[in-house]
């Protein structure tokens, strides 16, 4: 199978970004790309609305480039998936993927999260 042909695996179509196998990440990069509040943030909002959201949906204080570094940085740890609706870029959190993989993070996370 060509490089390009393994990036497009499991993609809906051609715009949607590539997705690590969960299993394939390390706790490492998962940790580090939990270690930004902003990225904590998205990834408590997604795990609280249960259900996919649009970039823009998320109010975040940071700009939209610096948003859409954020959201680069949580797809290629394995903790989110992202794809297209229209003109929509959507996100998923991968929390089954991300249970198998990570026992009890998550919800270690949210909460963290709900503490004062």
């Amino acid at each position: 199978m060509t490089a390009a042909r393994q990036g497009r695996q499991g993609r809906q179509n051609e715009r949607d970004p590539a997705h690590p196998d969960v299993h394939a990440v390390s706790l490492q990069q998962v940790l580090e790309a939990l270690v930004d509040p902003v990225r904590r943030q998205i990834v408590g909002e997604l795990s609280a609305a249960r259900q996919d959201l649009a970039c823009g949906t998320i109010d975040l204080p940071v700009s939209k480039s610096t948003a859409t570094h954020h959201f680069h940085v949580l797809r290629e740890a394995g903790l989110i998936r992202q794809y297209y609706v229209g003109t929509s870029r959507m996100n998923a959190l991968r929390r089954e993927e991300i249970e198998e993989a990570f026992p009890g993070l998550l919800r270690a996370l949210m909460i963290q999260r709900d503490r004062p």
